[in-house]
């Protein structure tokens, strides 16, 4: 059988979960086109502003429509905040205060956050006084014993990590996620439960903040911003949470009344419009991808017979040298870049050398079609995005081509 007919092999398999994929992009779709319509999006949104940025109507309007689709009472989108990690950091320091306990019930987080929370004189959180507690995963699932007996009154943050970042894991559902809300919240919990939402925006007909969240985190350079916002994150949850929030990404004194951005907001809106289908791309990406490496004997995550929780896909590799060349076909199949071969490097934030392909439009952006991993045992590289189905499928059949042989 060729690599042809074995993808089609695989897509056959995958029909009725194509066809679930759908039905919730297509719901995701009708939430967002009926947001624009209620806050009445209009060319002039699209402007730009500069200076103080006073009564910038398109930053105020996206801050609204992202909290309107996101189930909360207020938002910030912000083009000026550089990364997921960043959006966390912000948040976490608006909400946190010398004596609090950041309490973290999803495992150890992802690694580049982890420098934030409790690095040694780099300005975390640690250094001004803030304690961080964690608990483990029970068999991949909230161990809710362990969380009771971690609980306590220093608590003003829980948080939730709902993709699995560099662990071999399915991510949270929603459903998971409001089961956990409720847990701490009969434990007496009255402060923010806090969900980092990278990668998992879009994926089902809800979102945490729909579900018992406080609040939700996210960067634009992934699921929201549908592959076409150049920057940014956001912020959404309670308004108590969101404007404390707002006072450490400008000043105190000043708050959410300021912040210019000259470039104009039109691919914030128009990423935000096209991100329900993107998403569904890259979940039909992710899922063949899986079906694929499952039927040639690789280990990989979520689970075949389940939709995915987020966007993103691990697979596990028995030798280096294997991890290595499926992240480099990753690279040659790309748009922009598809002659560069990816070598591991030290990159900043993690603790290990780590290969990344993203050859795409929006640098780093891993919306698009991009794979990564720290170049260790088990040897687990992680693929996410898509923008096209097609384009996905022309990277299987490169790396078909290169492990088939």
């Amino acid at each position: 059988m060729d690599n042809i007919e074995f993808i089609e092999k695989c897509e056959k398999k995958l029909k009725d979960k194509y066809d679930y994929i759908d039905a919730i992009a297509y719901f995701n779709q009708k939430k967002v086109l009926n947001a624009f319509k209620e806050r009445q999006v209009a060319l002039r949104h699209f402007n730009g502003t500069t200076g103080y940025g006073y009564d910038d109507q398109g930053r105020d309007c996206l801050g609204k429509l992202y909290s309107d689709v996101f189930g909360a009472e207020s938002g910030i989108v912000s083009p000026h905040i550089v990364s997921g990690t960043h959006a966390l950091t912000v948040a976490l320091f608006g909400l946190l205060r010398p004596g609090d306990t950041l309490l973290c019930i999803s495992g150890m987080p992802y690694d580049t956050i982890r420098g934030v929370i409790f690095g040694k004189n780099n300005g975390s959180l640690e250094d001004f006084g803030v304690k961080f507690e964690y608990c483990d995963l029970k068999d991949d699932k909230f161990d809710f014993n362990a969380i009771a007996e971690k609980f306590n009154k220093s608590v003003k943050v829980v948080y939730i990590q709902r993709s699995r970042g560099y662990e071999l894991r399915d991510a949270f559902s929603c459903s998971e996620i409001g089961e956990a809300c409720k847990f701490v919240r009969e434990l007496g919990f009255g402060g923010c439960i806090f969900v980092d939402n990278c990668y998992g925006e879009f994926v089902e007909k809800t979102e945490p903040t729909e579900c018992g969240a406080d609040l939700i985190v996210g960067s634009l350079i992934k699921n929201a911003g549908g592959g076409l916002a150049p920057s940014g994150g956001y912020i959404c949850g309670r308004s108590l949470y969101v404007d404390l929030i707002g006072k450490r990404l400008t000043a105190p004194s000043i708050g959410l009344e300021v912040g210019s951005y000259s470039g104009g907001y039109q691919y914030f809106y128009q990423g935000l419009f096209m991100a329900p289908h993107v998403v569904a791309q890259a979940l039909k990406s992710s899922l063949l991808i899986g079906q694929a490496m499952g039927e040639l004997g690789f280990i990989n995550f979520p689970s075949l017979d389940k939709i995915p929780y987020d966007i993103t896909r691990a697979i596990q590799f028995d030798s280096s040298e294997k991890m290595i060349n499926f992240i480099r076909e990753v690279q040659y199949a790309s748009p922009i870049d598809g002659f560069v071969t990816c070598e591991p490097w030290d990159m900043p934030g993690y603790d290990e050398p780590i290969i990344m392909a993203a050859g795409t439009f929006v640098s780093g952006a891993s919306i698009e079609l991009s794979a990564d991993g720290p170049v260790k045992p088990p040897y687990i590289a992680y693929f996410q995005g898509g923008l096209t189905y097609e384009h996905s499928r022309y990277a299987l059949e490169r790396i078909l081509n290169k492990l088939r042989v």
